[in-house]
């Protein structure tokens, strides 16, 4: 429990997962708000998460090969789980990025725009600029060391 830096950054945040929370915003936001049935039954949300569960494993998958390219290895190994490929994805992970996924597209997403909202424009500039200072700064760091 508690804080593990789990990117290449120094600050808090892992690059796959804000790039993965964009990819699912970005891609599923249109899903997401677009009822579809079968009879009475919604199944948007079980599209959402089939949605989730592909998107992020492609994310993955993908960012596992542009991590080895640039460092000669990526971070995570998945060869202890069934149904893995080359230890870079596996069924269990992707099902579990798809129930996080779900709770960052139902839960946290809209809290986040709620939040954002209440903000006046020039507070959330103000806010955006200092945020986004902060991470380039984190990522110049990275790449001079």
């Amino acid at each position: 429990w508690g804080y593990s830096d789990r990117g290449v950054l120094t600050g808090p945040y892992c690059i796959i997962y804000g790039v993965g929370a964009l990819l699912l915003v970005v891609c599923l936001r249109r899903l997401q708000h677009t009822p579809i049935r079968i009879g009475p039954v919604s199944i948007t949300p079980v599209l959402v998460f089939l949605g989730i569960v592909a998107l992020t494993t492609a994310l993955e998958l993908a960012g596992s090969y542009i991590m080895e390219a640039a460092t000669g290895s990526w971070m995570w190994d998945y060869r202890r789980f069934p149904f893995n490929f080359q230890g870079r994805v596996a069924l269990n992970p992707s099902l579990r990025f798809g129930v996080g996924g779900m709770v960052f597209l139902y839960v946290l997403q809209p809290l986040f725009e709620r939040l954002t909202d209440r903000m006046s424009p020039r507070l959330l500039s103000q806010v955006t600029g200092v945020l986004l200072f902060l991470f380039v700064t984190d990522v110049v760091h990275f790449l001079l060391t």
